[in-house]
């Protein structure tokens, strides 16, 4: 797209803008990252000239945000989500991204432009042999959980962990090989090309499922007469199913993914031990990154779930500092008897979480059809857990920030002088992230303070 380099100025007393708003929001979710920062900066102009309205700040934390950079289903950037936060009033947010980390410098940057409260983490899925014959929170395959990293302050990668970066991008490259050559051989006479149809659906050449069921839509458009007939056949469905399906784009992809690509589809590809990597393996980029290694956890009914505490156990073992829950699965239920049972291991959980001072990460993810923008914190089943949900949010938000302003972070040596413990660690990182202001701001206020300041002097500094 064509955009000029001119700076918008608004009207004096007045909001007129010389380009819609919808079109510069539109902006900031363009592959070029050019074109992204210029609307970026020319909101936040409009922004300070008053002419732009945001929400005041509520007491709502999404930090668990997919970006474009793996998949994001309504299209978000990480200016995007930046933007989002800012405009809707969120306390704090984060992006997570699978398998890369692309996307930290641009939002850590759009946080400062935009005084928004950011952090930055990545995904992947794990091989645990301890629990080889248990699933976790990867349903119908025993011994894989998905993991995270969470409080990256950069998207470079130290020479030392560079290897575990790159592995991880061509593990899953080969995974969607892999799936691409099932599927074309059972979707004939369709078929894609992973370079020529799926990357280009990406900013940063890091697909995922998704992106492959969105070629195939794009593919069977152009080479079938009557694509409700092909899917129908494909599917197993019936031509007035096939047909509604073509009218509900997200349902239509959803149902792709489940019947070709998930367990029990063509293109499954059964995992292995080799096909993830271990905990240890993944651990080592987190660190060498100096940001904390979060387990994760889905709803408590698998096998591996049910042995929580276990598994808990084994991953702060692992180095595992941080939990990681997607609530709005836990309770936004329409089967009242699933929905009990999901609540009640929700707050057990959390519960745990506590006892082994694990902070909570939360969110919706972003990255499926129907996800919510942001935790409904006010809901009945939700609302008794704000606090420890927040408390997590400061945390991840209080840890970014010191680690970027003066590399006193959590993994930091200061840190384990004065903060032995992981309790004590938590606590500080979350009053922390609770005083200092969001954006350039914030990085001014740390800096001008002096590391050989104990971490009480450091809190009183910042009251």
């Amino acid at each position: 797209m064509a955009w000029s380099n001119r700076r918008y100025e608004p009207c004096r007393g007045d909001t007129v803008i010389n380009e819609p708003m919808a079109e510069l929001e539109a902006q900031l979710n363009d592959f070029d990252p050019a074109t992204r920062w210029h609307a970026l900066e020319q909101l936040a102009d409009l922004h300070r000239a008053g002419a732009v309205e945001t929400a005041p700040e509520v007491d709502v934390a999404n930090m668990h945000c997919h970006t474009f950079f793996s998949f994001n289903a309504y299209g978000y950037s990480p200016s995007g989500l930046a933007w989002l936060a800012k405009r809707r009033g969120w306390r704090l947010v984060g992006i997570v991204d699978f398998d890369v980390l692309d996307g930290v410098d641009e939002f850590l940057r759009a946080c400062d432009l935009l005084a928004v409260r950011g952090s930055a983490g990545i995904e992947t899925r794990i091989h645990v042999p301890e629990f080889a014959t248990r699933e976790l929170s990867s349903p119908g395959e025993p011994g894989v959980a998905y993991a995270m990293g969470i409080g990256f302050t950069s998207s470079s990668v130290p020479a030392e962990a560079a290897d575990v970066a790159r592995d991880l991008r061509e593990r899953a490259a080969r995974r969607n090989r892999a799936i691409i050559e099932r599927v074309n051989a059972a979707l004939d006479p369709v078929e894609i090309e992973y370079e020529r149809d799926v990357l280009p659906l990406t900013p940063g050449d890091n697909a995922i499922e998704r992106h492959i069921v969105v070629a195939y839509i794009q593919a069977a458009e152009r080479t079938v007469a009557h694509p409700a007939t092909f899917w129908a056949s494909k599917l197993g469905l019936s031509q007035e199913q096939a047909q509604a399906l073509l009218a509900d784009p997200p349902k239509l992809q959803n149902t792709i993914r489940a019947r070709l690509m998930k367990q029990g589809g063509v293109g499954y590809v059964p995992p292995t031990p080799a096909t993830f990597p271990t905990a240890e393996e993944f651990h080592r980029l987190i660190v060498a990154c100096e940001a904390l290694p979060c387990a994760t956890w889905l709803d408590g009914l698998s096998a591996g779930e049910q042995a929580i505490e276990e598994y808990l156990a084994l991953m702060i073992s692992k180095g595992v500092v941080a939990l990681n829950i997607i609530p709005d699965r836990n309770w936004n239920i329409p089967d009242p008897a699933l929905r009990e049972v999901k609540v009640r291991n929700l707050y057990h959980v959390v519960r745990l979480a506590q006892e082994l001072d694990l902070p909570l990460h939360i969110g919706t993810e972003m990255n499926s059809f129907g996800q919510k923008l942001v935790d409904d914190f006010d809901a009945p089943e939700l609302a008794p857990l704000r606090a420890p949900f927040l408390e997590g949010a400061y945390f991840i938000y209080g840890h970014t920030m010191a680690q970027r302003a003066l590399g006193l972070g959590y993994r930091s040596a200061w840190a384990q002088a004065h903060l032995p413990s992981r309790r004590a660690r938590n606590e500080f990182y979350a009053a922390l992230g609770r005083r200092v202001p969001p954006g350039t701001a914030g990085l001014a206020r740390l800096r001008a303070l002096h590391v050989e300041m104990s971490p009480a002097e450091v809190l009183a500094a910042l009251e």
